[in-house]
């Protein structure tokens, strides 16, 4: 049974990324905004964009994000339904990056739409660590 549930879970976050890649290119740009790329270059000042971040945002099911630390140096605990794991992250550009499982994950604030998630998709002040994966502060 729990290999089933297992297996639903990730055919639906399959689904779901596909699904965020095609809006991720939909979406407007004022003419006058700066491309942006990239860096892996981390942020070590204090007034680092993940730093607003800090605290618990809430997921559906007793899931939630929790975030500790701060100047570019932050501990992620995830709790979803197998229970809570922590994570070191580095702030990268506008996003925190962490290792997880072998894969190289990253925290990025959206709204409840881009979480993939319908629970949450009447939600503005989210953040998501994948499609399928977001957490929201009420």
């Amino acid at each position: 049974m729990l290999a089933s549930v297992r297996f639903i879970k990730r055919v639906f976050t399959v689904g779901c990324l596909a699904m965020a890649g095609l809006l991720a290119g939909c979406q407007d740009r004022p003419a006058d905004a700066p491309s942006s790329t990239t860096t892996n270059t981390p942020v070590t000042n204090a007034t680092a964009a993940p730093d607003r971040w800090l605290g618990t945002w809430s997921g559906p099911e007793g899931t939630f994000l929790r975030l500790a630390g701060g100047g570019g140096t932050y501990d992620i605990t995830v709790q979803n339904l197998d229970g809570p794991r922590t994570f070191k992250g580095t702030a990268v550009g506008d996003r925190i990056e962490f290792e997880r499982d072998g894969t190289k994950e990253s925290v990025r604030a959206t709204g409840g739409v881009e979480t993939g998630m319908k629970w949450l998709s009447e939600k503005k002040d989210c953040l998501t660590v994948r499609s399928g994966e977001g957490y929201c502060r009420d």
